[in-house]
């Protein structure tokens, strides 16, 4: 019964993710994003800061913190890099970009705890580099788009932050590690402001972009993981997650009209091909590094 609950959470929390990349690219029309990232991120730290108080304040030690703002740097540098990738990709394609964070992940775990890739994630890096050759590769040949570079750049962000916070987690209490990753990730956001014009226009969808990334894809989506980890596996978590993108596409084509090209859509198949690969390990089964 706690599986298929914490499969159920997991499969929630793609649709909330996978839902908020056209909420967030629509936003960003009316504010900037260093602006949109600090207010996200202080409104999902204080949400945190409130729930976990009590535990928070029993568990406290200054390594935990500095572990846990350790983990908050790699987080924002993910959302900065995808923020920032938005303003010029579509929303589709910045999903299944940042789809690569489970590729990427287990090999940056392969460097941490010296495991050699297998058969599975070497084929799996291949098929995956070839989807994404299709899917952002244009006239001119071997032509990037900066929007696209940038979500790529967060994936890898993303995944360190993976290993990283699965590196301390084994060690070091979840109140403390959740609660410090987040206001690192505000304060990362607010000492950014100066580096562009802060631009901000009253809109609902401004708003209410800051309050469903602020408290369900981070303080509800982080708690809800953390509890379904107890019950599940790393493998099967991100097996669930590549749902992500595809509730992104489909939420961009209702609600936008905007999708994926013939060319970027075999580009897609061949990413979530490649995701299933290194995560299921069809090829020679064994012990996943981040289980």
């Amino acid at each position: 019964m706690n599986r298929r609950r914490a499969d159920a959470g997991l499969l929630l929390n793609t649709i909330i993710w996978g839902a908020t990349f056209v909420v967030v690219k629509n936003a960003l029309a009316d504010i900037s994003p260093m602006l949109f990232l600090a207010a996200r991120f202080t409104l999902a730290a204080v949400a945190l800061a409130a729930l976990f108080f009590a535990p928070f304040r029993r568990a406290f030690s200054w390594q935990a913190a500095g572990a846990g703002a350790l983990s908050g740097v790699f987080l924002f540098g993910g959302f900065a890099f995808q923020t920032l990738g938005l303003r010029s990709t579509s929303a589709a394609k910045s999903a299944f970009l940042t789809g690569m964070t489970s590729i990427l992940a287990p090999f940056l775990a392969a460097v941490v705890y010296r495991n050699r890739p297998g058969a599975s994630e070497i084929a799996g890096v291949l098929v995956s580099v070839g989807g994404l050759a299709l899917m952002t590769l244009e006239p001119p040949v071997g032509s990037l788009r900066p929007g696209d570079l940038l979500t790529l750049l967060g994936a890898v962000a993303f995944a360190a932050h993976i290993v990283t916070l699965g590196h301390f987690s084994e060690s070091m209490p979840f109140p403390v590690l959740a609660v410090s990753q987040v206001a690192a990730a505000s304060l990362c956001a607010f000492a950014l402001l100066g580096t562009e014009p802060v631009r901000f226009a009253w809109r609902t969808s401004v708003v209410l972009a800051v309050v469903v990334t602020g408290l369900l894809c981070t303080a509800l989506a982080f708690s809800i993981q953390t509890w379904a980890m107890q019950y599940t596996t790393a493998t099967r978590t991100a097996v669930i997650y590549m749902f992500e993108p595809v509730v992104a596409l489909g939420t961009s084509l209702a609600l936008t009209g905007e999708g994926l090209s013939a060319r970027a859509g075999a580009g897609a198949a061949l990413i979530l091909l490649g995701i299933v690969l290194v995560e299921l390990k069809p090829l020679r089964p064994r012990a996943h590094p981040l289980n």
